[in-house]
């Protein structure tokens, strides 16, 4: 069995801290992206709260209109 010393603990170690720097790293740049996709997708979000709104106030004019020219019982010819 191969002797381990303090210094191939070390160098090993260093090893760990290099690629965890580099996972680190890495993370930092998916956070980045994550973020730059979260701007976009909240405006959608908006935007199609805006047309259900909006479609939801149409739909109101129309019973309005509907019920104003007494349409709303009377079947199409």
């Amino acid at each position: 069995m191969a002797e381990v010393s303090n210094e191939l603990i070390f160098e090993v170690l260093k090893q760990v801290q290099q690629r965890l720097d580099r996972v680190d790293h890495k993370i930092d740049e998916i956070k980045s992206e994550l973020n730059a996709l979260r701007g976009p997708q909240i405006s959608m979000q908006q935007d199609l709260q805006n047309v259900y709104g909006i479609l939801g106030r149409s739909d109101v004019r129309l019973d309005h209109i509907e019920r104003r020219l007494e349409l709303s019982g009377v079947a199409a010819p």
